[in-house]
C-alpha cells in the first residue's frame, strides 16, 4: 500500500463521515419540522433511502435556509430555558428583577434614595 493510497483512503473516509453527518442532520430536521405533513416526511425519507446523495443535495437547496433558522431558534430556546433553570436553582434574579425589588423597597420607605441608587448601580454592573 503506497502513501497515496493511504491519503486517498483518508479523504474518502472524511467525505463519507461528512455525508453521514449531513444525512443525520437532514433526517433530524425532517422529523422536527412541524410544518411538514406526515406524508411529506415519509416522502423525504423514502427519497433519501432510494437516492441518498441527490436527495440530500436537493433538501439542502430547497429547505436549507429554513433548516438553519429552525436550528437557531431551537438553540435560542434551549439557551433561554437553561438560563431560567440556572437562575431558579441558584436563586438569582435578573437585573430588572433586582431593580424592581429595590424600587418596591424605596416606595415602601424601607431604604433611602441613595441606597436605591447604590442597589440599582450594583444590579446593572
Amino acid at each position: 500500500m503506497s502513501f497515496w493510497d493511504i491519503v486517498w483512503f483518508i479523504i474518502i473516509t472524511y467525505a463519507f463521515v461528512a455525508y453521514l453527518v449531513v444525512l443525520f442532520h437532514i433526517i433530524g430536521d425532517i422529523f422536527r419540522d412541524p410544518d411538514l405533513s406526515g406524508f411529506l416526511k415519509a416522502a423525504w425519507v423514502v427519497l433519501l433511502c432510494l437516492f441518498p446523495l441527490i436527495t440530500a443535495v436537493m433538501y439542502l437547496i430547497v429547505r436549507g435556509q429554513r433548516m438553519a433558522e429552525r436550528s437557531a431558534q431551537r438553540a435560542v430556546a434551549q439557551r433561554s430555558a437553561q438560563d431560567a433553570y440556572i437562575r431558579e436553582v441558584a436563586g438569582q434574579s435578573t437585573p430588572s428583577d433586582q431593580i424592581a425589588q429595590a424600587r418596591a423597597l424605596l416606595d415602601a420607605g424601607a431604604i433611602s434614595q441613595s441606597e436605591y441608587d447604590a442597589l440599582k448601580t450594583k444590579a446593572l454592573v
